[in-house]
């Protein structure tokens, strides 16, 4: 296809600039030539007549680009989000502004991405010497980097017998991030992330701890912890209250390798992994506490410092917002060496992975043993809803008894595998996609509680 041929062919896929008919110039051709085949039969007329009355059809319709605005003095404005979360619906605006004299009726797209909700064309009429806020909702699914040059203008006067298209250079950059939903969750509401299993966590070892304030005594209350003097001074029972010491430190570890894009309900593995991720990190730096996090696969793709304070958080989520799964296999022998280079201190680590894969790899457990001796240790993985199912799906027939056979097989022989982890004093558990971030704030709230950090 030669060039030309490609700019006529991009003109009428609305990514070009040019002028082009519309329905309403073509139907009118369509019956005027119609009309001169069927005088034809009952009157000779000649073929210079026919291109002759026709040239001057086309002459007289081009007037109509007259009363349309010239494409030098629109002016087309798009007010784009620089950040959008991931599956998050965003409106973007669009203001065009026409300060001539001449009326006009436009369709517009914007050069979004694919992978974008593209609810386009968008049409609206322009009057004349005035402007006008278009608005249009879309979601990001993928998550990443994205450049955004151009949008297309099409518009035609009240005559409607052609149409303008131009082509808009407006540069824009925009980062799609994990869904924040249950991070700002957790900052209104703490408590719904304390309960593990139905179970407010409330246990924290007794006599430890940095002095918080002191309260009015209630039912409940260590007697221990009574503060007679203001009690006395007072006239009224008061106790101290202590919370758990802060400046510990948590190490959060995410998998990136092939298992982790497994398909679930909202996203995959990795998305509910981030989430989780950035949720147990505002929970761990609103209560003072250190925070490093790192992302891997076949090697170290980001590693965060530990650092503390709200701030850390952006520092976090600028550097794990574009991860993405690999194809290989996750390398965790090469991912506990490093941790043990550039984490000293004692930390929980917080390992989210597939759990499934990671009980089979035998040369993880070597490294692991003397990670343990100086970290505490937890890994936590998306449940696989598919196998649980079937292992309690009914059975009526030969083969959906084998299949159910088969997945409590499958799930007898990862119990077994997390018992032999467990001995060595290895925690690992699996949950539900929905409660992810709770089962990990909940395990890092209850550590802390219980002071073995």
């Amino acid at each position: 296809m030669s060039k030309s041929l490609k700019n006529l062919w991009e003109r009428f896929l609305f990514r070009d600039k040019g002028v082009l008919p519309t329905k309403k110039l073509l139907l009118l051709y369509a019956f005027l030539s119609t009309g001169f085949i069927i005088a034809s039969f009952f009157v000779a007329i000649s073929w210079p007549v026919i291109f002759l009355l026709n040239g001057f059809f086309v002459l007289f319709t081009l007037v109509d680009l007259v009363f349309s605005p010239s494409k030098d003095v629109l002016k087309v404005t798009r007010v784009l989000p620089s950040e959008m979360e991931r599956g998050i619906t965003y409106a973007v605006k669009m203001v065009v502004e026409n300060p001539s004299d001449q009326d006009m009726f436009c369709e517009w797209k914007d050069g979004i991405p694919q992978s974008f909700d593209r609810p386009f064309p968008i049409s609206g009429m322009v009057e004349k010497g005035s402007k006008k806020l278009f608005t249009y909702q879309t979601t990001a699914p993928v998550r990443g980097d994205y450049e955004i040059e151009k949008l297309f203008l099409r518009y035609k006067s009240r005559i409607g017998l052609w149409q303008k298209q131009m082509t808009v250079e407006q540069r824009r950059s925009v980062k799609v991030i994990p869904d924040l939903t249950e991070t700002k969750q957790y900052l209104e509401n703490a408590q719904r992330y304390l309960i593990h299993e139905g179970v407010n966590i409330r246990k924290q070892k007794s006599g430890v701890g940095e002095f918080a304030k002191i309260r009015s005594y209630v039912v409940g209350d260590d007697p221990r912890k009574i503060n007679w003097r203001q009690t006395a001074k007072l006239q009224e029972v008061m106790t101290n209250e202590y919370e758990p010491e802060h400046g510990k430190y948590i190490t959060i570890l995410v998998d990136c390798g092939r298992m982790m894009g497994a398909e679930l309900k909202r996203g995959n593995r990795l998305e509910k992994s981030l989430e989780a991720v950035l949720t147990v990190a505002t929970a761990t730096l609103q209560k003072g506490d250190y925070v490093a996090v790192l992302a891997f696969s076949k090697k170290v793709k980001a590693y965060v410092p530990p650092a503390k304070g709200m701030q850390h958080l952006q520092t976090i989520l600028q550097s794990i917002y574009n991860v993405q799964v690999d194809a290989a296999e996750s390398n965790y022998a090469e991912v506990f060496q490093y941790l043990q280079l550039v984490q000293k201190k004692r930390s929980l680590i917080l390992l989210f992975s597939d759990v499934k894969t990671f009980l089979y790899e035998e040369s993880a457990l070597i490294y692991l043993k003397r990670v343990r001796q100086r970290h505490l240790f937890f890994m936590i993985g998306v449940e696989d809803e598919t196998l649980v199912t079937r292992a309690k799906s009914a059975t009526n027939n030969l083969e959906a008894t084998m299949i159910k056979a088969i997945a409590q097989q499958q799930l007898l022989i990862k119990k077994r595998e997390k018992l032999k982890w467990e001995k060595q004093g290895l925690l690992m558990m699996e949950a539900r996609e929905e409660r992810l971030a709770t089962a990990a704030v909940s395990h890092y709230i209850d550590t802390i509680n219980r002071g073995l950090l």
